[in-house]
């Protein structure tokens, strides 16, 4: 009952105090496309992602009623900074659903047309907002609308000290009137606190972090094996060093030497390096989390699977490693020879039939693609040929009887109409593919099945094509597996290859793009396709796993264009939407929401795309 009360009472001193209006909450998660396209399509960074932003305490005054309640203390404040453009997790500061779905658009708007970044929190927000109603005067009736809104929900001036009077009295002005406010009047009262936050501008953000680069000795865990239960909440953090015993009467003394009943109790009792179910919990309600690094791991196992197999278990290497380049999208610099590709050939690989359960599903497509086999057609008025075209004949007889001389020949001839295209085929294979879809199938089970099936409907065909996979672990490790080359047959060995490979490392994906790229470049057709097959985003040890990665393919993907090829990603990743329309844009990219799909819709896919 106690319980119950308290709950009535919390839910409605909470409601009461205004400021939350649950019913016409909006979150991130229903406007992040809409506000993603908002944002690129005003000229925003097309690189930024779209993420969720922390909510921190503002230490700005709050009503009686908010201090009663415990409420009001913090905020999640949008924000951009190098990679990610941060809006608030939810929004329903207003009572009506149509104003908070609207702040979500004007922050968008509003991080889109930041033409001052070197100026102050105050000017620099001033100014975007004038550009935004300048460049979009849409815009205006709806940022007035929150602007009244906003305004309405505030602590009037003459509430607060005469310092944050003044403030609040500047702030209303800027907001209602963009630029015509040159500063922020100062605070001099000790008691004074900071001006309440302004739901519709950005905060300065922090100097983010340096990307991070894995130390050379450092054991990480392969991709693929983390919690998939993981947050996507994002926290406040930062680094510190490991804190000193500044006490050392209190380490003399320690309260487990003491004993218990639980040392004479035969239970199931937690270690030191045992994970806490509730640490999830307990970092939400952290303002910051503080990291160091004390070269202890949180879990201590055995590791067999060591970061790479020994050489006599390992693929076979071929030649000595590819040097190519890398873009620094920091710098604006490709950086020659930055990274080390190695082509390789299974070296356990036999030749083996195809698998009895695709038989049928391969049976079918080879009838199907059969279709677009190379064909023979009639030439008409030809100067010469096997037989008689009796048409044009008839139509030079004419021309000849009315004094005209004719222009056409009077026979048939057979010629062969080739498909001049050639396709490679470049698979993923991270160690993300290792993940299971279904209780007997993973990702990397489906993808064998896709590159079979995908053999057996071009081998139909007649096409020339080619199949490689990749993985990588950091640049100078970047492994490049052949399956089937363009001048090999698809054969039992070629099968054998495909159906040998395994789940590699990470996702350097620029690398593999480029040497893809070149060697498709080498094919003489005049449609050359580069077809990716990928479950997942570009990734590696070091900073690749950054919006360094995303730059580097992009600029791939670039120079791959201006070869002549057509590249073109088929994914299985759900979260795909969020980055491959900036890597191959809108119509260069195919989600494959269920991966089971993935063998019967490639082989249709590709019909699709060489029919264009």
């Amino acid at each position: 009952m106690e319980e119950y009360v308290g709950k009535l009472w919390h839910n409605w001193v909470t409601k009461t105090s205004g400021g939350h209006f649950p019913e016409a909450a909006v979150k991130l998660a229903e406007v992040e496309k809409t506000a993603g396209i908002l944002f690129r399509g005003f000229g925003g960074d097309p690189g930024l992602k779209v993420a969720a932003a922390t909510a921190e305490q503002h230490g700005a005054r709050r009503n009686w009623l908010q201090r009663l309640a415990g409420s009001g203390e913090k905020v999640a404040h949008a924000r951009r900074d190098a990679e990610t453009l941060r809006l608030p997790p939810e929004i329903a500061v207003f009572p009506e659903k149509s104003l908070n779905r609207d702040l979500y658009l004007w922050l968008a708007a509003l991080a889109a047309s930041d033409v001052a970044p070197e100026q102050g929190w105050f000017i620099r927000n001033q100014q975007a907002s004038r550009a935004a109603l300048e460049r979009y005067p849409g815009l205006r009736p709806r940022y007035e609308r929150l602007v009244d809104a906003h305004i309405a929900a505030r602590i009037p001036a003459a509430e607060l000290l005469p310092d944050e009077a003044a403030q609040e009295e500047a702030l209303r002005q800027a907001m209602r009137q963009p630029g015509s406010v040159d500063g922020l009047p100062p605070l001099y009262s000790k008691k004074a606190r900071p001006p309440q936050p302004v739901l519709l501008w950005l905060i300065a953000s922090e100097e983010s972090a340096p990307s991070r680069v894995a130390d050379p000795d450092e054991e990480l865990p392969p991709e693929g094996t983390g919690n998939s239960a993981t947050s996507k909440e994002a926290h406040k953090a930062e680094q510190v060093e490991t804190p000193d015993n500044k006490n050392p009467m209190l380490a003399m003394f320690r309260a487990e030497s003491l004993p218990t009943w639980a040392e004479y109790v035969r239970v199931n009792r937690a270690f030191d390096e045992d994970e806490d179910p509730n640490a999830r919990d307990a970092a939400k309600d952290l303002d910051r989390l503080s990291l160091i690094r004390d070269g202890q791991t949180a879990k201590s196992r055995v590791k067999f699977d060591l970061d790479l197999p020994s050489a006599a278990e390992d693929d076979t290497p071929i030649g000595p490693g590819i040097a190519l380049p890398e873009w620094d999208y920091r710098k604006e610099l490709m950086q020659e020879r930055h990274c080390l590709l190695q082509p390789m050939v299974a070296s356990d690989a036999e030749p083996a039939a195809l698998p009895a359960d695709l038989a049928a599903t391969a049976k079918k497509l080879r009838g199907q693609f059969a279709a677009l086999a190379p064909q023979r057609r009639w030439l008409k008025a030809q100067p010469d040929g096997p037989e008689l075209d009796v048409d044009s004949c008839v139509r030079n007889h004419a021309d000849r009887a009315s004094g005209h001389t004719p222009e056409t020949g009077g026979y048939l001839a057979q010629a062969r109409c080739e498909r001049d295209l050639a396709c490679l085929l470049l698979a993923d294979l991270s160690m993300s593919t290792d993940a299971p879809i279904s209780d007997s199938h993973r990702i990397i089970d489906v993808i064998r099945d896709s590159l079979l099936l995908f053999s057996e409907a071009l081998t139909a065909t007649g096409d020339r094509f080619g199949i490689y996979g990749f993985s990588s672990l950091r640049r100078q490790n970047i492994r490049f597996h052949l399956l089937k080359d363009f001048s090999g047959r698809y054969d039992a060995a070629a099968r054998g290859r495909i159906l040998a490979i395994k789940p590699g490392y990470y996702t350097r994906m620029g690398a593999a793009i480029r040497q893809a790229a070149n060697i498709l470049a080498e094919q003489a057709a005049s449609r050359r396709l580069l077809l990716i097959i990928t479950d997942g985003k570009p990734n590696d040890l070091d900073l690749y796993d950054s919006r360094y990665g995303i730059e580097d393919t992009r600029m791939a993907i670039h120079e791959a264009r201006r070869m002549g090829l057509t590249p073109f990603c088929v994914t299985i990743d759900h979260e795909a939407g969020a980055y491959l329309p900036y890597l191959f844009g809108p119509a260069g990219f195919c989600v494959i929401r269920k991966p089971e799909e993935l063998p019967r819709r490639l082989p249709l896919l590709y019909v699709q795309l060489t029919r264009q």
